[in-house]
């Protein structure tokens, strides 16, 4: 039927969209198992919920996932309203605790992984139930939500306390493909992968950091922990001043951290470097309203570089600021504006800063002279190259030994050995396990013999006892071998003492 024409001549009429076709669509947004999990979570947060647990069922024919919540819970027509998608308007002002966004995350972030989601919720001593089948809307192309009178068939149900939000995920056709054992382990695997995840988004809540109410969330029975990427408890940890920028009369919150050298904490390197590495997960974490929305980016404004790998840069803005910042519907992903973007880069060097200085200074002390290195830095214009340094005294005690015609050769062995140091290999090894890269052992005697060739000429170039000890104690070969050489040492340091 046409529409009645306004005063322009023009006419309006409605056009729904085909529900079978839409639905099948919202699947496909983008979600993966992770922030499809935490967009559910989102909710039970917003809901006030202290627990909030993960039940998986990955042994029954038809496995099966769920949520449970002890939050505030929802009346019935709140649970419909909850059901229908783009349930709030994304511009609506928003409570400061609401992780809510587009009003669309428990569908969409449901959909993406099921063909079947029942809700049941409890408030005020009644429990309301509604359900989504998409094969039923496949059939009849109608948008139509099943409410249930008996809960009793729903899995789970018994979980659901005196108020709370109990979601179930069925027909699970993206997460679980066929009956295969190797498919259910898969189906594990994802969810212990989805775990990890939680505890990294959802850090600050889990740890109740100040301002924050803590949560507690359990994946069938196990405790979850809080993953801080930012190792801010650990005292080599190098934590910057907070800066505020200001956006759109609200404030965001930038703060730069460093994280330890693998010297420095050698038992919390991997755990802390991620899945992804080091290299890979530096630069900014974006969070809203405490939760993380995107990680390891430097927005398109620096290179991840590996002298930059230690830093990472916390921003936290209000969820007043989504539209600025675009945040999308999985929130998964956000773009600074172009004001935020601009003093972003404009400190992005300082926050490099620290991380550079962490892999340097050790690099500076070896090239002072005072220090004794085997290998030298040099640096002509932006080439940088290492030799072994002539002036060691186990080579000069050595090219001493030698008749006047073999000492050019041996300067030439010694080129000959620093050109070809495998510069690449060693940066790719560095790179991607710099804990397991180390110099090559030395054979107890050779080691001896350079201990005390090397205090003897100190001695004899004029270095008292204690100094030479001190610049041997920091200098490598002795260095990583102190706890047998300073024996020697100690040995050595007696005898100057008697003569």
């Amino acid at each position: 039927m046409a529409g009645t024409p306004d005063p322009a001549g023009v006419r309006t009429k409605e056009v729904p969209p085909h529900a079978s076709m839409l639905i099948e669509s919202m699947r496909d947004i983008g979600y993966s198992l992770e922030t499809a999990l935490a967009d559910i979570i989102d909710n039970s947060i917003t809901a006030k919920a202290r627990s909030i647990r993960l039940l998986a069922d990955t042994t029954s024919a038809q496995p099966s996932l769920a949520i449970v919540d002890d939050g505030e819970g929802m009346s019935e027509d709140e649970l419909l309203a909850a059901m229908r998608p783009g349930s709030r308007n994304p511009l609506d002002t928003r409570d400061k605790e609401d992780l809510g966004r587009f009003g669309l995350g428990l569908k969409t972030a449901s959909f993406s992984q099921c063909r079947k989601l029942t809700v049941a919720s409890r408030k005020d001593g009644v429990t309301s139930c509604a359900r989504w089948d998409l094969d039923k809307v496949a059939q009849t192309n109608q948008w139509l939500v099943e409410l249930l009178d008996e809960p009793s068939s729903i899995p789970w149900i018994d979980e659901l306390g005196i108020s709370g939000t109990l979601v179930v995920w069925e027909k699970l056709d993206r997460l679980v493909e066929g009956e295969a054992s190797d498919a259910r382990s898969a189906f594990v695997s994802r969810i212990d992968d989805a775990s990890e995840h939680l505890e990294l988004v959802f850090h600050r809540f889990l740890a109740g950091e100040r301002g924050i109410k803590k949560i507690a969330l359990e994946l069938n029975g196990r405790a979850l922990e809080p993953f801080d990427p930012f190792h801010s408890t650990h005292p080599a940890t190098q934590a910057g001043p907070v800066e505020k920028i200001k956006s759109g009369g609200q404030e965001v919150e930038v703060q730069a951290f460093t994280l330890p050298h693998h010297k420095k904490d050698p038992e919390g390197w991997e755990r802390y470097a991620g899945k992804a590495g080091y290299l890979k997960n530096q630069g900014f974490y974006v969070y809203r309203g405490k939760r993380l929305i995107i990680h390891g980016t430097w927005f398109g404004l620096a290179r991840q570089k590996e002298l930059t790998k230690l830093a990472r840069v916390r921003i936290d803005m209000p969820n007043g600021m989504d539209a600025e910042w675009k945040i999308d519907v999985k929130k998964a992903s956000a773009q600074p504006p172009y004001h935020v973007r601009e003093r972003l880069r404009r400190i992005i060097e300082t926050i490099g800063a620290t991380s550079r200085r962490v892999y340097t200074a050790r690099g500076r002390r070896l090239a002072s002279d005072r220090r004794l290195p085997v290998w030298q830095r040099r640096q002509h214009g932006n080439e940088i190259s290492y030799c072994l340094n002539p002036d060691h005294p186990a080579f000069v005690e050595f090219k001493n030994q030698l008749p006047d015609d073999l000492k050019a050769g041996f300067e030439r062995v010694l080129e000959i050995a620093a050109s070809s140091m495998p510069v690449d290999a060693l940066f790719a090894d560095i790179s991607a396990s710099p804990s397991h890269v180390s110099g090559a052992q030395l054979a107890e005697d050779t080691l001896k013999h350079l201990v005390e060739t090397t205090f003897s000429a100190l001695i004899s170039s004029g270095v008292n006892s204690d100094d030479a000890l001190e610049m041997m104690r920091v200098t490598d070969p002795f260095r990583e071998n102190w706890e047998t050489a300073s024996v020697w040492l100690q040995k050595k340091v007696d005898d100057y003492g008697d003569e």
